[in-house]
C-alpha cells in the first residue's frame, strides 16, 4: 500500500503540474497567458485575453487534475491520510509545476477538483460562497478568497475527518498566499478591480 500511495502521489503532482492554460492557449494559437493580462495561467486570465472556449477547457482541466488522482486514491483504497496528500500534491503541482518552471497559477480550479474528490458538499458550499461573493463585488480574488477562508471552517461544521479538513486548511493558506499581490491591491487601493 505505501508504494501505490507512493505512486499516486507523485501521479497527482505531475498531472497537476500540466499547466493546462499554457497547453490549451498553444493549442488554439493564443498568446502565452503568462506574458498577458495579469500573467497567471488560469481561466479568469484566459478568459480575460478573449476566448470564452480556451477559459473554459482551461476552467475544465485544472479542475479534473484535482479531482482525478483523488478518484484514482480512493478507488485504490489509499487511507483517508493519503488521499489528502494526495489532494495536496496535486493542488500543489499547479502551485509550482515541474513542467513550468515551477511558475503555476493560483489553484482555485484545482483546488475546486480537489474538494468535489476529498467531499463534494464542500466543494459545492465553496462553489456558492464564490458565486454570492463575485454577484456583490464582480471581482474573481475577492471570490476566491471568501472561498477558500471559509472552506475549513464549513469542512470543520460538515464534521469531516480531520486529514480532510488539514487539507482544506493547507490549501486555503496557500491559496492566500498566491493571492498576495490581489490582497495588496485591495487593500491599497479598494476602488481598483484586481487581477484574479
Amino acid at each position: 500500500m505505501i508504494i501505490t500511495s507512493t505512486l499516486v502521489l507523485l501521479f497527482a503532482y505531475l498531472l497537476g503540474s500540466v499547466a493546462t492554460a499554457i497547453v490549451v492557449s498553444r493549442l488554439m494559437g493564443l498568446p502565452d497567458p503568462r506574458t498577458q493580462g495579469s500573467g497567471n495561467p488560469g481561466a479568469t486570465n484566459v478568459l480575460r485575453l478573449g476566448n470564452k472556449k480556451a477559459a473554459a477547457l482551461t476552467l475544465l482541466g485544472d479542475s479534473l487534475k484535482g479531482l482525478l488522482p483523488v478518484l484514482l486514491a480512493r478507488l485504490l483504497e489509499v487511507p483517508l491520510e493519503g488521499q489528502a496528500l494526495v489532494a495536496l500534491a496535486a493542488f500543489l503541482g499547479h502551485l509550482y509545476p515541474v513542467f513550468f518552471g515551477f511558475r503555476g497559477g493560483k489553484g482555485v480550479a484545482t483546488a475546486l477538483g480537489v474538494l468535489l474528490g476529498l467531499a463534494p458538499l464542500l466543494a459545492l458550499l465553496a462553489i456558492v460562497t464564490w458565486l454570492l461573493v463575485f454577484k456583490l463585488t464582480r471581482i474573481s480574488a475577492v471570490a476566491a478568497l471568501a472561498a477558500a477562508t471559509t472552506a475549513p471552517l464549513c469542512a470543520w461544521w460538515l464534521s469531516l475527518p480531520a486529514p480532510l479538513v488539514a487539507a482544506t486548511l493547507a490549501m486555503t493558506l496557500l491559496t492566500i498566499w498566491r493571492h498576495r499581490t490581489n490582497i495588496r491591491e485591495l487593500t491599497t487601493r479598494p476602488t481598483k478591480a484586481n487581477k484574479p
